[in-house]
């Protein structure tokens, strides 16, 4: 069942969830809408050849309070707040629509699992001819938050938990690869 507006103020009166910081308007009738933070990565195009499965990808690390996304581009972004959801709420993650609107395509894999906290690292792709300028502290995507039949048997606490600022992909420390 997804959180209405009234659930989601109610919960975060109460602290068994939390977003922060927020201001009042981010809260919209079934969702949170959520803020582009100032850290960034991109992929280092110049340090590898190609990105692979079994090794930490290279990245460079920037910090602005602006950023432009060149066309057909990808970059790696955090949100300003930082989320605690309680074992039985999960989220999703949705690019809002008049950000959808410009060609800029938002994801996070599109799922935050129950008992995550952290700021969320976005991915972020240019699907535009012309480069997107974007500006720390917009709304940029929103949390849709919804209630599962029962508290998760085993919360997640796996690698980008805690996570500050935006976090390159750690594919390479899953446990298939650890043999």
């Amino acid at each position: 069942m997804i959180l209405s507006d009234q659930t989601i103020k109610n919960m975060m009166e109460k602290e068994e969830l939390s977003i922060s910081p927020y201001e009042p308007h981010q809260i919209q009738p079934a969702s949170v809408d959520i803020r582009l933070g100032t850290h960034f990565l991109k992929i280092d195009e110049n340090a590898i050849e190609a990105i692979a499965l079994d090794e930490p990808a290279k990245y460079v690390e920037f910090e602005s309070d602006e950023v432009i996304i060149p066309p057909n581009s990808f970059l790696l972004a955090t949100t300003k707040e930082y989320v605690k959801l309680p074992n039985h709420v999960t989220a999703f993650v949705e690019g809002r629509s008049s950000i959808g609107r410009m060609g800029l395509f938002i994801q996070n894999a599109g799922w935050v699992d129950p008992g995550f906290e952290g700021e969320i690292t976005l991915e972020l792709y240019n699907a535009n001819r012309l480069p997107i300028r974007l500006i720390a502290g917009r709304r940029i995507a929103q949390l849709v938050l919804a209630f599962m039949d029962q508290k998760a048997a085993s919360p997640y606490q796996g690698k980008y938990q805690g996570q500050r600022n935006a976090v390159g992909s750690q594919v390479y420390l899953d446990q298939e690869v650890q043999k």
